[in-house]
């Protein structure tokens, strides 16, 4: 065992505060990582305050971990000391399910997550990247290519594959026409995905004040949700659109703007229950209504690959641990453009 140090939630309505907790000696097929950053996404405040449910306390979150390897056990073949490395939102899964699909993993029974879950052994809680190094499965550990800043990088472990992974299965591509739903951690990395794969890219937000930003991240058009008449220029535009907001809206309008045979991919998870979908809504141009989450550690690896050829990364604000509650608080209010990153020397 080795004593590593973080910042913990110790039940749903306390502030993170300083924590230190155990992690496994490295076995013959573990990665040891010295942790150097670790973005914040929302849905580590959702399972801080257990706004979804069935969380484990102490909780340390984080499963956008960026690191350098520091030992690798025996039996690891793909790493060495020194490689710059990542951690995403799971830590291991089945390997013994006869269902199992290595390319989709993150939706087969005995997924581990990184933090807020339990391991192989049915009894340990799982820590996550809030924290100064973790102990990983090489199966699950995930290459950063040396021209990305590992700050940077960090995000792209959960808001850059949770983009990817929607926009590959959709075909984003040449030809397509694509509109992101929201501007924010994860709707800024969809733009900038989408654009580098060859699609058309309209953003559509609440008002116009990112627009800017939105342009600069290669969107070709950016349209404010506050003016009804966007609905009315809008409709029957789009192949693909990807929500990526956490607020409940009204998805009749959006799903107006596809085209026959068109689909609309939540990623973001309202906060509250949304208005009915109107049946006619999907049936008069045979629309499609759908989800998706994170992927694959064979697709994560692919997006990081893809982010390295064309110099892709989060645009973010670097934080010291002891600033947390005060990032969680801003990311609710909607106040960071657009990843708050943890710099883990400051622990030290």
């Amino acid at each position: 065992m080795t004593i590593a140090k973080g910042y913990s939630a110790s039940d749903a309505k306390a502030k993170l505060q300083p924590y230190s907790f155990e992690r496994r000696a490295p076995r013959q097929d573990d990665v040891s990582i010295d942790i150097k950053y670790c973005g914040v996404c929302h849905s580590d405040i959702h399972q801080a305050r257990d706004e979804w449910g069935g969380s484990i306390f102490p909780m340390v979150p984080g499963h956008e971990i960026a690191g350098i390897v520091t030992a690798v056990g025996s039996k690891v073949s793909k790493f060495k000391v020194g490689d710059h490395v990542g951690v995403g939102c799971f830590v291991d899964s089945c390997t013994k399910c006869a269902t199992r699909n290595v390319d989709l993993e993150q939706y087969m029974p005995g997924l581990v997550q990184t933090y807020n879950g339990i391991e192989a052994d049915g009894v340990t809680p799982t820590m996550g990247g809030y924290s100064d190094h973790i102990v990983v499965k090489e199966g699950y550990v995930l290459s950063i290519p040396e021209n990305l800043p590992l700050d940077a990088a960090a995000p792209l472990l959960c808001a850059g594959i949770t983009l990817f992974s929607p926009l590959k299965h959709w075909k984003a591509g040449p030809g397509k026409k694509v509109a992101i739903i929201g501007l924010g951690g994860l709707g800024h990395m969809g733009v900038k995905i989408a654009h580098a794969m060859g699609a058309d890219v309209t953003v559509l937000s609440q008002s116009l004040s990112k627009q800017e930003d939105g342009l600069r991240f290669g969107a070709a058009s950016y349209y404010a949700t506050n003016d009804p008449k966007t609905f009315e220029v809008l409709q029957g535009q789009f192949d693909l659109i990807i929500n990526t907001v956490g607020a409940s809206i009204d998805w009749n309008g959006y799903l107006n703007l596809l085209k026959v045979d068109g689909t609309m991919t939540l990623v973001g998870v309202p906060d509250a229950v949304v208005p009915p979908v109107n049946p006619f809504v999907l049936i008069g141009s045979r629309r499609n209504l759908a989800g998706s989450m994170i992927g694959s550690i064979k697709e994560t690896q692919e997006m990081l690959d893809f982010c390295g050829k064309h110099n892709i990364v989060a645009d973010i604000e670097i934080i010291p641990i002891q600033a947390i509650n005060e990032a969680y608080d801003r990311v609710v209010k909607s106040d960071v453009r657009y990843r708050f990153v943890i710099d883990m020397a400051s622990l030290a």
